[in-house]
Order: structure tokens, then C-alpha cells, then sequence
């Protein structure tokens, strides 16, 4: 990991902040970057230190992607963006007043209209300036594992094909691309008195918006009710079984692709810098994902979730 600015350092590249009253704290969560909570004469912003080995180690956008795209989520569900750092990738930004939502509350059937009305917000918001396609990453963190000799969790291989007809359905038919977040855990949502806000774009870009359900699904562990009723709060009338059954493909596919992520984080960032920087163990991440999505790829019903996206009988694709 490249060397952070002091805090101290990074306080004075802010003219407006220079000769006031400020004080500052290191905010929880933030499994990449570095973000803190800035009080300035009392007044409450969030500094967020955007750290180039992640985007290098494949990991998140370019720096300078992320500041345009955060920039652009201002417009409908996302912070403002109030200033830029000279020297260093890192972006002053709004702080929003309300509650950090837990794992446990975005599985609450009473919030999820709440986070599909966000998503519904931030899709119709202007696009981003570059996109995103969940097994283009998958195959970006395969080759990063192979140049630097990762280990695969376990049996990862032997359901390549079981993936690869799970993306050949929904490249088969894709909805259109809009501004996704791509990373939407619970600590990403916001409620506030305005409705739920959308943080942190980390792996941001234009994508299909099934994705973006499924996701949310896949971080939460969501049941196939309460993905049903997600993809019903946001396409509504529109739902369609074959919709729902591209929602589930997604979220099979999230947690398939996520289980490498944490695999490079852990092999070639969280060593690092230890994994106490931040109190969370990638390794076990990376195997309760890979668990989810094997489970899910040996379910019979896959099949005959395929088979509803492509309008084709159902097969289950030997692994």
C-alpha cells in the first residue's frame, strides 16, 4: 500500500479550512480507503482518501474515475462533492445526516422498497463515464491470482462451465446499461430524513441494473422472498418472471465474482498492511462467498433459472 498523507497534511490543502476550528476522526467501515469525519467550526464534512493500489490491484476504478462518478451521483441519491485535494486522489464531501444501515435492517421486508426507490434514483441519474460487467471482473481477478500465484478457493475451477452458462443467459439478452453503484452492502445505504442515500463508487460504472438487485441480494443473503420482493419494489408492474429469474442469476454471479475480490485483497493488500488495520478477515470473506455461490451452482433449480432468462427448456449444466 502506497504511503497516506498524515491527516494533519491533507487539513491544510484546504484553503477554506485554514485558521478555523477543526477536528477530525477516522470513520468506521471503509474496507479499501481511508475516511474520516471532519468538523469544521462545527460543521460536519466526510474526508475520503482514495488509495491507488486498490484500482491498481484491480479492485475498484481509477482514482480519478471514481471523483467523476461520485460527482455524477450527486445529481440523484449521492453525497456533494465539495472540493478536490491538489496532489492526492481525495474528495471533500457532504456529510449525510441519518443512519448507516445494518445487515440486518436491509433484510427487513420493510426497508427494501426504500433501497429499490434508491437504485431506482441513482439509475436515472446521469450516466457514468465508464462501465461495468460483473464476469469482465471475475476474469480481471482470475488473471491477477494467477500473475501473483493466489490460491483459488477451494474447487473454484471445477464450475467454470456451470458459470459460463450462467453468463452466456444474461449476456444473451441484457437490459439497458444505466449508472450502477456495483457495490451495494449494506453500509452503503444511508437513511436519512430525505430518503436512502447511496455512498462510497468505488466499483461504480454503467451496467445492467438486474445486477444491482442481485447484489444487493447477494450482501445481505437475501432468500429468494425477499429477493422476489426487492425486484418487485423496483420494476413493479414490470416484473416479469424472467426479470426476477435474471435478479437471482445476478446474485449468483455477485458472490461467484466477490469471492475473488477478497482473495486479491487479502493476498496482495490486507498483508500489507495487516488485516487489523481494519478489523475484517478477507480470507473468511472470501470463503463464505465462494460457499454461497457452489451451493447455488449445484442447486437444481439453476436450471430452470436459466432457463426462464433465455425462454429456453431448462437444463442444468454439468459442472
Amino acid at each position: 500500500m502506497s504511503a497516506v498523507p498524515s491527516v494533519a497534511d491533507l487539513l491544510q490543502r484546504v484553503p477554506s479550512w485554514m485558521g478555523r476550528a477543526v477536528q477530525w476522526q477516522r470513520l468506521q467501515g471503509g474496507l479499501s480507503h481511508h475516511v474520516y469525519r471532519i468538523d469544521v467550526d462545527g460543521v460536519p464534512y466526510v474526508l475520503r482518501v482514495l488509495e491507488p493500489a486498490v484500482s491498481a490491484a484491480g479492485l475498484g476504478v481509477a482514482p480519478e474515475q471514481e471523483i467523476v462518478n461520485t460527482r455524477l451521483a450527486a445529481a440523484s441519491v449521492g453525497a456533494q462533492v465539495y472540493a478536490e485535494l491538489p496532489d492526492v486522489p481525495a474528495i471533500v464531501l457532504e456529510f449525510l445526516h441519518g443512519r448507516t444501515l445494518s445487515a440486518a435492517e436491509v433484510r427487513r421486508p420493510e426497508v427494501v422498497p426504500a433501497l429499490a426507490e434508491a437504485c431506482r434514483r441513482l439509475h436515472a441519474g446521469p450516466a457514468f463515464g465508464n462501465d461495468f460487467d460483473i464476469f469482465i471482473k471475475r476474469a480481471e481477478l482470475l488473471e491477477i491470482c494467477r500473475r501473483h500465484d493466489l490460491p483459488l478457493p477451494a474447487g473454484y475451477r471445477d464450475y467454470e462451465s456451470t458459470v459460463g452458462a450462467v453468463r452466456s443467459a444474461l449476456h444473451a439478452a441484457p437490459l439497458a446499461h444505466v449508472p450502477c453503484h456495483n457495490d451495494l452492502l449494506a453500509e452503503n445505504f444511508i437513511a436519512t430524513s430525505s430518503g436512502v442515500r447511496i455512498i462510497d463508487y468505488q466499483l461504480s460504472g454503467n451496467n445492467d441494473p438486474a445486477f444491482e438487485l442481485g447484489d444487493i441480494a447477494a450482501e445481505a443473503d437475501y432468500d429468494p422472498d425477499l429477493t422476489g420482493r426487492l425486484a418487485g419494489a423496483y420494476f413493479g408492474d414490470g416484473l416479469t418472471p424472467a426479470l426476477l429469474a435474471r435478479v437471482r442469476l445476478f446474485h449468483i454471479a455477485s458472490n461467484v465474482t466477490w469471492a475473488l475480490w477478497f482473495t486479491v485483497h487479502h493476498g496482495l493488500l490486507a498483508a500489507a498492511r495487516g488485516d487489523g488495520a481494519v478489523g475484517f478477515d478477507y480470507e473468511a470473506e472470501a470463503a463464505d462467498k465462494w460457499g454461497q455461490a457452489r451451493r447455488a451452482l449445484e442447486d437444481p433449480e439453476l436450471g430452470r433459472l436459466i432457463g426462464t432468462v433465455t425462454g429456453r427448456n431448462p437444463t442444468t449444466p454439468n459442472h
